[in-house]
């Protein structure tokens, strides 16, 4: 039974990481992508950003429409609509069809993630579920770390097409296994489309949401500009920087499998922590920006840290509605990129105003924010407990 348990949380991680990597993927190989669609390397930029945003308006409806499915049909669905996306984009040079074929498929981009984190968690005891979550999490790591210098490996050593037809492969790999090796999943308790949405109406949900879009605005506003941060700020060479990427993806995959742990033993210490260990970390790399060992270090710290904020942010909105599962995850997947844009929007515009150095305090100020959230949503969740106990009396 183990190793069944095992290879079903390993198709979800590869499922996942074949997801991801189809978002994520195309970053590396925009100017070629630009070159073959004789477009400007804005207007394919389009490709990532209208993914994106696809993402955020279908984050908390589809997961929500498909939540009376057979999860594994929903599964083979989304991966279908992927793969059908995947092939078309490998042959047509007509750049409006080769934009709609990554954004249709982007609005199925959260039921996927979202039911591969809902059945991961019900697949084992709800003690160990952060552990199963963090290992599906690994497949979100290598999906945005490894993807974008996979693709852009194959699409300078091979060609463009053979990179795009990488994200077909993972697809019609996970589908495969998909088919052969998950069992059926009929959905045992059909909730609700009124009781799913009835979470929003509670301030614990809406203090989770907050608090996830700040934290992840914390990570991904700075993340965003690592980049030119390394080579404008810490003067790094090409090639440095590409390596110390390298070492935040790496080390983001070490956070996950860390992230299982402490969720599992201290899951609201590990969450009311996490804000006040990465303000320090941030305000450390500020005073060593310059200094490319401490960098360094900071960034393999900061790297694991990254890795554990994921997996804190979909167990804060999970946990804040345990019985809509699918529509909580929706809802974590809408957060974080709400979080991503809002925070790389503020820190471009700090960058414009102040100069690259100063955007690590966009990452203490929506750290603080978060750690507010956080603190409120505690106390809500005390008042609330202690009312229980006085009922029972």
């Amino acid at each position: 039974m183990k190793n069944s348990n095992s290879l079903f949380i390993f198709i979800l991680a590869v499922g996942v990481f074949g997801i991801i990597n189809t978002e994520m993927g195309v970053i590396g190989i925009l100017p070629a992508l630009a070159d073959h669609f004789d477009v400007s390397v804005s207007t394919a930029g389009l490709m990532v950003s209208l993914f994106a945003l696809a993402i955020a308006i279908a984050g908390p409806t589809l997961p929500l429409v498909f939540s009376r499915i057979n999860r594994k049909k929903v599964m083979l669905l989304v991966l279908a609509i992927f793969i059908i996306g995947n092939v078309i984009s490998i042959f047509t040079t007509n750049f409006t069809v080769g934009l709609l074929v990554r954004v249709i498929p982007a609005f199925f981009h959260p039921v996927y993630v979202s039911i591969a984190l809902s059945v991961a968690a019900a697949s084992v005891s709800e003690r160990e579920a952060p552990k199963a979550i963090s290992k599906v999490f690994i497949g979100v790591s290598a999906g945005m770390v490894l993807g974008v210098p996979v693709v852009s490996f194959i699409a300078n050593t091979i060609s463009l097409e053979m990179a795009m037809s990488f994200f077909a492969v993972v697809n019609i790999f996970t589908f495969i296994a998909t088919l052969l090796f998950v069992p059926s999943m009929p959905v045992q308790e059909r909730l609700s489309y009124g009781s799913q949405l009835k979470i929003l109406t509670q301030g614990i949900t809406w203090l989770s949401i907050l608090a996830v879009l700040f934290l992840n605005a914390a990570i991904f506003g700075v993340y965003s500009y690592l980049a030119e941060y390394l080579d404008v700020v810490t003067n790094m060479s090409l090639n440095m920087i590409s390596t110390m990427l390298l070492v935040y993806g790496l080390a983001n995959i070490i956070g996950n499998i860390i992230a299982g742990r402490l969720l599992t033993d201290h899951p609201i210490r590990s969450v009311t922590i996490f804000p006040i260990v990465l303000t320090a970390i941030y305000i450390i790399f500020f005073f060593v920006r310059e200094l490319t060992v401490p960098t360094a270090i900071i960034i393999l710290v900061w790297g694991m840290l990254g890795g554990i904020g994921a997996n804190i942010n979909q167990y804060w909105i999970m946990s804040s509605a345990p019985k809509a599962p699918d529509f909580a995850n929706g809802l974590f997947l809408t957060s974080v990129n709400l979080g991503t844009t809002i925070g790389a929007g503020v820190a471009g515009i700090i960058i414009a105003q102040f100069g690259t150095e100063y955007i690590l305090f966009v990452g203490v100020l929506t750290l603080v924010l978060g750690f507010i959230c956080i603190l409120l949503r505690n106390y809500m969740y005390r008042l609330k407990t202690n009312q229980l106990i006085e009922n029972d009396y």
